[in-house]
């Protein structure tokens, strides 16, 4: 159970069930749970006392334990496109990034998981920033609970333009599992934001154990980062693909939706120049999915600082998606949004005080690197 810096007890973190748990702790019928989760979560407040239908003397009980207590917003920009992205500051010091993509028929809310991300993805801005820790279940739906505030107060009405959300910010979700699986059942709760299991995608980057896992307990979509169609590139692109190769990978994205015919697993198709784009990458992507039921999201490159890689042209984007439409393969280009506030897909960074020390090592490599070039110049 989340509490704040007081010692008290969060009850934004709260799951239908902790809240009900949270009010039999005060000798409290369980309907109050949902009560509190519609105060919270549908009307956004964030003061105990203005829970109205509250008598004062449960209200004085509820503030000697418990308090609302969202992250706070560091600094939003919103992009041309009217992409809009916030970076929330934590308790630590840490900030993450939250991004909100306007579209004519839904808004789509990107979350944060982690601060940072421990996977280092080559081609993935956020991999490269290190990585301090997970975020507490507070933390996660804090970000919901402050787009959801945010994008209705800007309406001037209680109708939340979230729609969609999908757990493809900063962070590998899996490797925060509980705090995840209950922070996606209160953005699924009537009470709170009332999504369909079909609007919130969790993205992974393909950790086996951790998906069998969820689909036990979670009826979310899935999305797999795969950007490569092979292990040997893979390897490079997504390290954790040595512990989880695509042969197991492939399996267990056969079997997800096995009971529900309809229902497929989206794959995540980062497009890099000359990397992964070629003919003969097309080809064994077909040959890998052959039988998964599956989509296929290409995803032009977001470049940012130092990196090695570029973004394939649009023809061959083109090119590759219709290579892959013609072996029947359900395939789009997902759109760039957001790119002129660093809010684009790979983009996120935030400020993470990093434990893996990542970045220290990478300015290392990169100064040994111009030296050496130096060296060879002058010789």
């Amino acid at each position: 159970m989340t509490t704040t810096q007081s010692g008290k007890i969060n009850l934004l973190g709260l799951n239908r069930q902790a809240m009900q748990d949270f009010f039999a702790t005060l000798g409290e019928k369980s309907y109050r749970a949902e009560q509190a989760l519609k105060w919270i979560h549908f009307h956004g407040i964030k003061d105990i006392d203005a829970m109205t239908n509250f008598s004062k003397s449960l209200r004085e009980k509820m503030l000697t334990v418990a308090e609302i207590r969202p992250p706070e917003i560091a600094f939003e920009s919103t992009a041309p496109d009217g992409t809009h992205k916030w970076v929330i500051k934590l308790n630590d010091g840490n900030c993450i990034e939250t991004v909100f993509i306007p579209e004519k028929t839904r808004g789509t809310l990107c979350v944060s998981s982690q601060v940072g991300c421990i996977l280092n993805c080559d081609f993935c801005s956020t991999g490269k920033q290190g990585f301090s820790r997970n975020l507490e279940s507070a933390e996660i739906i804090g970000q919901v609970w402050i787009a959801a505030r945010s994008l209705s107060e800007n309406k001037g009405t209680h109708d939340h333009a979230v729609t969609n959300v999908v757990m493809m910010g900063m962070g590998e979700p899996l490797l925060n599992f509980d705090n995840v699986v209950n922070s996606m059942s209160i953005m699924l709760d009537d009470f709170c934001y009332g999504l369909s299991k079909r609007r919130v995608t969790l993205s992974t980057a393909g950790l086996v154990p951790a998906m069998k896992q969820l689909r036990e307990v979670s009826d979310v979509a899935l999305a797999v980062s795969l950007h490569a169609p092979n292990d040997e590139l893979r390897n490079v692109l997504v390290p954790i693909n040595k512990k989880y190769p695509l042969k197991e990978l492939m399996r267990v994205c056969k079997d997800y939706f096995k009971d529900q015919p309809r229902r497929y697993v989206t794959m995540e198709y980062v497009m890099l120049a000359g990397v992964n784009d070629q003919p003969e990458h097309a080809k064994q992507l077909i040959a890998l999915l052959k039988g998964v039921p599956s989509k296929v999201n290409l995803i032009p490159f977001n470049p940012f600082p130092n990196t090695i890689y570029k973004r394939s042209d649009q023809a061959t984007i083109d090119h590759f998606r219709e290579t892959l439409m013609a072996a029947n393969i359900n395939c789009i280009t997902r759109k760039t949004r957001g790119q002129e506030i660093d809010a684009a897909c790979g983009q996120l960074v935030g400020q993470v005080q990093d434990r893996t020390r990542r970045i220290e090592r990478l300015q290392k490599r990169a100064l040994k690197q111009e030296q050496t070039a130096d060296l060879q110049s002058a010789s």
